[in-house]
């Protein structure tokens, strides 16, 4: 049964600071979520997240934001969910990973993923960087293959369809033996049996969003079988869920409230009641418990709402006990 056993992060509102700035016609300040990774350092919990993309929904850059809280926190790992490597090149990202990594004293993880193009707003994401929407999945693939080997090998050589290295050794490495751990977005609803075994195959472990806990846990035992398969060591592989909540004792307040702030975020609500719940600390407990029920053994929480420090005393204080007792 989940519980104690299951270790809890909070996403960190890197787009929401910039949307609440062009609310109010202001420069973006990063205070609130500095402070609140320091709160949840200080808490006692597992992890801090921060989100990524480039011009479809403007927010925080993700290094960069992960080196900052870095300096201001002691314990948590500090993850992106989900960086989109393939708008980047493989050499001069592993390089910044690895020394947000050497300043975080080696708590750097990145959840990673091929990421959208669905919609003409998603598509200017690698349109802007100059790379082509149709190559993101093949270039996403041979990223984790180059950064991997980068921060293992010396004298790397590689030659694919996207990048080709000729003895490039890069230093400085990582702090973690094997370099910084990353987890594959996999999803029961948008994923594909590519998907699936590129995670098993190249990843660290997985993370996925906006299934139900029944999705998760077919995505789970599938990948599961898969790491097996490829020979690869399973205790050591993470299964991560990433769930978005509102707390609030009046129901249609929360949602009203939730989705005016997905609705900010996304320009459209696209994921329907897979997110959620919007509702009391009771309520929100007993999802978490289902996903960790469901395989996750690490759950990242996001608050669908503007107060994002009222959102998280509710749930140190108000969620947290319910789930861990």
């Amino acid at each position: 049964m989940a519980g104690d056993a299951t270790k809890i992060g909070i996403l960190l509102g890197t787009r929401g600071l910039v949307m609440s700035a062009i609310r109010k016609g202001e420069p973006a300040n990063a205070d609130v979520m500095l402070e609140l990774a320091e709160r949840v350092d200080d808490a006692g919990l597992d992890s801090v997240w921060v989100g990524d993309s480039l011009v479809s929904k403007p927010r925080l850059e993700p290094v960069a934001a992960m080196s900052a809280i870095a300096a201001r926190t002691k314990n948590v790992r500090i993850g992106t969910a989900v960086m989109l490597p393939a708008i980047r090149h493989a050499v001069p990202l592993a390089h910044s990973l690895a020394t947000a990594d050497i300043l975080s004293h080696g708590r750097i993880v990145i959840g990673a993923g091929v990421g959208g193009a669905f919609t003409p707003g998603q598509a200017q994401d690698w349109i802007a960087a100059g790379v082509d929407p149709k190559t993101r999945a093949a270039r996403f693939t041979e990223m984790v293959q180059v950064m991997k080997r980068l921060w293992t090998e010396d004298h790397v050589t590689f030659n694919g369809k996207h990048f080709n290295l000729d003895d490039v050794t890069l230093n400085p490495r990582p702090v973690q033996p094997g370099g910084v751990p990353i987890l594959l977005a996999t999803h029961y609803h948008t994923g594909s049996e590519r998907q699936v075994l590129r995670a098993a195959r190249h990843g660290d472990g997985i993370i996925g969003i906006s299934d139900y806990p029944a999705d998760f846990a077919a995505t789970v035992s599938k990948v599961d079988e898969l790491v097996v398969a490829e020979g690869r060591d399973l205790s050591t592989f993470e299964h991560v869920y990433y769930m978005t909540v509102h707390i609030g004792d009046d129901h249609a307040k929360a949602k009203e409230e939730a989705e005016d702030f997905l609705v900010s975020y996304y320009g459209l609500n696209h994921w329907g009641d897979r997110w959620g719940p919007w509702g009391t600390p009771d309520e929100i407990a007993a999802k978490m418990r289902e996903f960790g029920d469901a395989g996750a053994d690490h759950l990242v929480v996001r608050f669908a709402g503007w107060d994002q420090l009222a959102q998280w005393e509710r749930f140190k204080n108000e969620v947290l006990p319910k789930f861990r007792g």
